[in-house]
């Protein structure tokens, strides 16, 4: 087995192979620590689950992050098969008519999919439909400035991985392992199902499942969309 350095940052150790993807397995680097243990500190608050109160609020959302992607088709069996997220949106898009007004074709395909939010948190996929060269290939590799980190929370992680290791097109950074993250003010620890991937076009995903009782609640919350 070798030992490169890829996602978050430490060292990686590849594993096996899967058709297009490879699986990879890795102690969680520095970057994806610290990315996962700002969700749960923001978790740790009840109203941090539903808008703020009114007296709170700022005129800005952020609504959506959009991927631009290679190829939409390689995208959609992690987000929308394997993850389960709903496409609410996908069609392509043009420049108008030309200066004689006949249609000039699309430039690019846009897709939107939700989880269990119609207004923030939704995830775009785009795709340019008229670059004049292939872009080049993807990297999966340790984040760098100006990429991306996506956590994603997944309640039913234990039984869910299987189903987006065995996607195409993925490539797993990690297995799902019990981490635990320090709580506020040392009062214990914050238990944590981590795992990781890479999609189609090397971003990197967390995908976790909070084990224990965030900081700041009484009792473990329910999972979002629970009993929907």
């Amino acid at each position: 087995m070798s030992t490169d350095t890829m996602s978050g940052a430490g060292p990686v150790r590849r594993v096996a192979r899967r058709g297009p993807g490879t699986v990879i397995g890795r102690w969680p680097g520095v970057a994806a620590r610290l990315a996962m243990l700002v969700v749960l500190l923001c978790a740790g608050h009840p109203g941090r689950a539903a808008p703020v109160p009114e007296a709170e609020r700022i005129p800005v959302d952020l609504r959506r992050t959009t991927l631009v992607v290679r190829d939409i088709e390689k995208s959609l069996p992690l987000y929308r098969d394997a993850l389960g997220f709903r496409v609410i949106y996908d069609e392509k898009i043009g420049p108008g008519p030309d200066e004689q007004g006949r249609p000039r074709p699309p430039s690019v395909r846009l897709v939107l999919l939700r989880a269990n939010d119609d207004f923030i948190g939704v995830l775009g996929l785009m795709q340019r439909l008229q670059d004049p060269a292939p872009p080049p290939p993807p990297r999966f590799g340790k984040a760098q400035a100006g990429d991306a980190i996506l956590v994603i929370n997944v309640a039913d992680l234990d039984t869910r991985f299987a189903k987006v290791r065995a996607t195409p097109w993925v490539t797993v950074a990690d297995e799902p392992e019990r981490i635990e993250y320090p709580a506020p003010g040392g009062q214990g620890t914050i238990p944590v199902l981590f795992s990781a991937v890479w999609d189609a076009d090397g971003n990197f995903i967390e995908l976790n499942k909070i084990l224990g009782t965030p900081a700041g609640q009484a009792k473990p919350a329910a999972p979002r969309g629970a009993g929907r």
